[in-house]
């Protein structure tokens, strides 16, 4: 893959907050069609005048991975969220594949990942015939990490699902799995990946994990009646009035995933002020597990 940000210098500037927002609603789906069409990318940058927001499918990971890096060559002061879990529970990157760092844990997922969501480890569930582990049942919170069972404002009906589900509904798993790949990649290219490293706004782009029910509340998004409501109230905002165009309603009124993308992006750039806050996590735990980027405050 081409494009690089450009090194640091020697000493960092002062953080500001972001010039440009872009948002990503992830598929781990096989089939080249599959991520196609699940992976909708929303992406908010006011310099760009006649099109400031845009809203696309049709990339695969790799080509999105590619996008990303393409964006931060443009734009430098650049975050990206990105919709599947970062890592996996501190206990399994510990004891299980015996890493003591996030970066140690992507090479393993990356090299071993399609294996494990075939059977080579016990802990991974959801696919035919391959039910919950009995340890999950009988201590559910060793599935999750501890920013999937946090308490997210203004959420009552969903919570973020297992990592080591990776089949049936909701599954995050397999997005997982087939998602830290392109974290490695976008590290090696110059991305700061929060919380593991220290965030560098605006010299070097930030990648956030987001969880896009924080943004779309408890809409039912299967629900093609429900998501042109959501978006009704979101014209009644002036902030995202000035950004929304009928084909981007349209887009978004259509496809799930295109809704959440779109949402994700306007409720970030919403709190854009606060990326410029953000610090690296401190040793222990959420070192390993990362964290569910939740913005602060209305």
């Amino acid at each position: 893959m081409r494009g690089r940000v450009a090194a640091l210098p020697a000493k960092q500037k002062m953080r500001r907050e972001p010039a440009r927002m872009i948002a990503v609603d992830w598929s781990g789906a096989e089939a080249t069609s599959g991520q196609k069409w699940h992976i909708w990318g929303a992406d908010l940058w006011p310099k760009r005048q006649k099109r400031p927001l845009t809203l696309q499918a049709g990339r695969t990971r790799e080509e999105t991975a590619q996008w990303l890096m393409d964006a931060a060559v443009e734009t430098p002061n650049l975050v990206v969220g990105l919709d599947f879990a970062f890592s996996f529970p501190a206990w399994f990157v510990r004891e299980e594949c015996g890493c003591s760092s996030a970066a140690d844990f992507w090479s393993v997922a990356a090299t071993e990942g399609e294996s494990w969501m075939r059977g080579a480890k016990p802990w991974f569930w959801g696919r035919p015939g391959v039910k919950k582990p009995g340890a999950f049942v009988e201590r559910p919170e060793r599935g999750f990490r501890r920013t999937d069972r946090a308490p997210l404002a203004g959420i009552r009906r969903t919570q973020p699902k297992s990592p080591f589900q990776v089949g049936g509904a909701g599954a995050v798993g397999t997005g997982t799995l087939r998602g830290i790949p392109v974290l490695q990649v976008l590290r090696r290219a110059g991305f700061r990946i929060w919380p593991f490293d220290v965030p560098a706004l605006p010299d070097a782009p930030l990648v956030v994990e987001i969880y896009p029910r924080v943004f779309t509340g408890d809409c039912t998004k299967s629900s093609a009646a429900e998501r042109s409501r959501k978006l009704k109230e979101l014209m009644q905002d002036e902030a995202c009035r000035e950004w929304l165009r009928e084909d981007l309603l349209a887009e978004a009124a259509a496809s799930e995933d295109a809704f959440d993308a779109l949402l994700s992006a306007l409720g970030m750039w919403r709190h854009r002020e606060q990326f410029a806050h953000l610090t690296q996590a401190a040793e222990g735990d959420e070192r390993l597990e990362g964290r569910i980027w939740v913005p602060q405050g209305d």
